[in-house]
């Protein structure tokens, strides 16, 4: 009898023990899950990462590499969004057709699991032109650009706003063909973003005069950390610069308080990869500071390291810095 209760006894202390040992295992993986969730939620930055497809406008233009091959380069480099760049695709328009291409974006794209975010728009006229006959003409080019976009299921354009650098012309003429390309794509749900990209685009307090004159939701900023060049050599659009915007880190915070997308612009770096001529830190802590929580574009525009190496400089920059923000 007494063999038989301790057998019994036995049997129960053994159930007990495993049942023991089973719920601390259990409590182990669960503990082990909720460390590695609140590292990932940690090492998230509040910014989410798109490639500007400039930042590989030399693999296009110069090593005559295909366009249509931008998908899987952001997605093998491991971005989640792209930024489109129409010129880069002209050849492609002319012998496939403009819908094609387009077509072709939006099943790219859907193949590799990535957003589309915006399209740069170049070589389609001048909307801060002082002749309304070239600003209107400038603003029917861009509404395919603007259908292409929703299409794409992008949130935006850019566009550029040379026109002239006198403030007195150019605020009422950039104010005009922006709110007429505006009133078109906001049947679409499209915002029309103005980046700091040379001229008075760069003079960041004419450029919110504007903005603000223009005086619509879907009319925004697109705030770039480099492009503060307000004056160059004879009148040109690009090439020797004479003349920055004198803060450039003020431009961005103010620029910052219309903005629905950032570019993160870089040049070179140093030995500790940080840019040689931008604080990337400071930057990043106004984005914060903004509240912006969207995709920031990594744009590499330098000549010392190749094209990938440049992205992954910025990329890897981006995400040190924004361990630093408070």
């Amino acid at each position: 009898m007494n063999t038989k209760i301790n057998s019994k006894l036995k049997a129960i202390g053994m159930f007990v023990l495993l049942f023991i040992v089973v719920q601390a295992c259990k409590k182990q993986v669960k503990s082990t899950e909720t460390n590695s969730g609140e590292a990932a939620q940690v090492a998230a930055p509040f910014f989410k990462l798109s490639l500007a497809q400039w930042s590989l406008h030399k693999y296009v233009n110069e090593e005559k590499g295909s366009p249509f091959n931008f998908a899987s380069q952001a997605k093998e480099m491991g971005f989640e969004g792209l930024e489109y760049v129409n010129h880069l695709y002209a050849k492609e328009i002319e012998a496939l057709g403009f819908e094609t291409v387009i077509d072709s974006l939006q099943t790219l794209s859907t193949k590799y699991g990535l957003q589309n975010v915006l399209i740069m728009i170049d070589g389609e006229g001048d909307l801060a032109s002082p002749d309304v006959a070239v600003r209107d003409q400038a603003v029917e080019n861009h509404k395919k650009w603007v259908d292409a976009a929703q299409k794409l299921g992008c949130h935006s354009i850019r566009v550029n706003t040379f026109g002239t650098n006198d403030p007195a012309l150019w605020v009422p003429s950039v104010v005009d063909g922006l709110q007429k390309l505006s009133i078109y794509a906001a049947t679409k749900n499209i915002n029309v973003l103005c980046e700091n990209h040379g001229w008075l685009s760069s003079d960041v307090p004419v450029l919110m005069d504007a903005i603000a004159k223009v005086n619509m939701e879907n009319c925004g900023t697109l705030p770039d950390f480099g492009n503060w060049c307000v004056k160059r050599k004879d009148g040109a659009i690009w090439g020797d610069c004479l003349e920055e915007y004198s803060d450039k880190y003020k431009g961005i915070e103010m620029m910052l308080t219309k903005a629905k997308a950032v570019s993160a612009k870089a040049y070179d770096f140093d030995a500790n990869g940080n840019e040689t001529t931008l604080d990337f830190p400071r930057i990043i802590q106004l984005v914060k500071n903004a509240g912006y929580t969207g995709y920031i574009g990594v744009e590499y525009e330098g000549d010392r390291l190749s094209e990938q190496e440049g992205i992954s400089a910025i990329r890897d920059l981006l995400l040190k810095s924004a361990k630093g923000v408070q």
